[in-house]
């Protein structure tokens, strides 16, 4: 049973790709940590704080809430193909980070339909 936003595992999932952007990101040089290093730090924490915040709302607003995270997860994996063409990220990380990435789509796309689908019956 869903009581609030940490039990959803779409939730769970974002929060592990958030940590994974920290530990990748603690490996940039410092003079990134005013560019690639705070826009991927957060960008990872929107993927999960979206979910958060549309969960509270819920209604209609909760499907355009997992449409914005979508959103912050595609950039955090833009950024970090950057990241690897300038090599800074290593691409076994981005790989890997892609492969939980794809995951989180996945997730956030069924949810969404289901969250419309849902209103549509009211």
């Amino acid at each position: 049973m869903i009581q609030d936003f940490t039990d959803l595992i779409i939730w769970q999932k974002a929060i592990e790709a958030g940590k994974r952007i920290y530990e990748i990101t603690k490996f940039f040089p410092p003079d990134e940590r005013f560019g690639l290093t705070s826009q991927l730090r957060k960008a990872g924490v929107s993927i999960s704080s979206n979910i958060a915040e549309g969960h509270a709302r819920q209604g209609r607003e909760f499907p355009h809430f997992i449409s914005i995270s979508k959103g912050s997860l595609a950039e955090t994996e833009s950024q970090l193909l950057f990241s690897a063409e300038i090599g800074i990220a290593k691409m076994e990380d981005v790989r890997d980070y892609r492969s939980l990435a794809r995951e989180i789509h996945k997730m956030g796309a069924s949810l969404i339909e289901k969250l419309e689908q849902s209103h549509a019956r009211k």
